[in-house]
């Protein structure tokens, strides 16, 4: 056991703590018990395990094993001669399957542009992005249009749902256009989890504001994508639905185990995240754990 999770990034205290168990777990096993009593003693190690774990902020297994995103020096530039633009200045980071990071920093520090050359939206003017071990950066337009119907949700700052179809039809737009098959019981699933359920045949100008980034987020959720990008999705929202739209994004973050970014000017958003990038004239000048 403790070599499985040394395999998958357990710390070498956890992988001490874990020999301990083990060792218990042995011992245990071969003590002069009855059954029952085997039994309970295997569950109190187990339960101490799962303490333990908890106790480290062991979120996913998975973690450590390959970033799940990996950016390499990369640039992109806009213009040339007097017009050139550097907005992102050879850049590189990685992250890791589950991650909650905030990018924050100045207006036209270059945090939407990351996230859209992340996305495959802009293209880099050189260095390269790997994502789920594959190097996108290399992928043609209908390639990067497929991966982000299937493997990367986008949520907008201003929301960009269809007014002709219902929340519903906007959720499912990315099954539609990949003319994926209906996934009716994940549609419920989604619903309920947003809020939103009783709605799916109301139409974006019959919702609230924060209903209607509700329903981006169910858009960007619906396809189970491993990687979610967020860019201001709080910036048209009063306090109280921007503080209920970073709690639905926590809380999706968790339980689908979806790796998060979100690019916001609020610090106190930032500030939730476990990772904080600052950005600054297209370059990082910061990246903290927080948690």
């Amino acid at each position: 056991m403790a070599a499985f999770l040394l395999c998958y990034g357990a710390s070498c205290s956890a992988h001490t703590t874990l020999h301990s168990l083990e060792n218990r777990l042995t011992l245990a096993s071969s003590a002069p018990l009855v059954k029952e009593n085997q039994l309970m003693a295997r569950l109190k190690v187990c339960t101490t395990f799962i303490l333990y774990l908890n106790s480290q902020g062991v979120r996913n297994l998975r973690r450590g094993i390959v970033a799940i995103l990996r950016v390499e020096n990369l640039s992109k530039f806009y213009g040339s001669g007097d017009t050139f633009t550097p907005a992102l200045n050879d850049l590189s980071f990685s992250l890791e399957s589950g991650e909650f990071l905030a990018i924050v920093g100045a207006s036209g520090s270059g945090k939407t542009t990351l996230l859209h050359t992340i996305a495959g939206v802009e293209t880099p003017s050189s260095g390269r992005i790997f994502f789920e071990g594959k190097d996108i950066s290399k992928f043609s337009d209908s390639e990067l249009a497929v991966l982000r119907r299937r493997n990367i949700g986008m949520i907008y700052q201003f929301f960009n749902l269809i007014p002709l179809l219902t929340v519903e039809e906007n959720i499912l737009l990315p099954q539609l256009l990949d003319n994926a098959k209906t996934d009716k019981l994940r549609l419920e699933k989604i619903l309920r989890s947003i809020g939103l359920e009783g709605k799916g045949s109301a139409y974006p100008n019959e919702l609230s504001g924060g209903q209607q980034q509700r329903t981006a987020i169910g858009r960007a959720l619906m396809c189970d994508p491993s990687l979610v990008l967020a860019d201001e999705p709080t910036g048209n929202l009063d306090s109280v639905n921007a503080r209920a739209i970073v709690d639905l994004l926590k809380e999706t973050n968790k339980l689908y185990g979806q790796t998060l970014i979100i690019v916001t000017h609020d610090e106190g958003i930032a500030l939730q995240a476990d990772r904080i990038i600052t950005m600054k004239d297209g370059c990082i000048v910061r990246d903290e754990r927080m948690r």
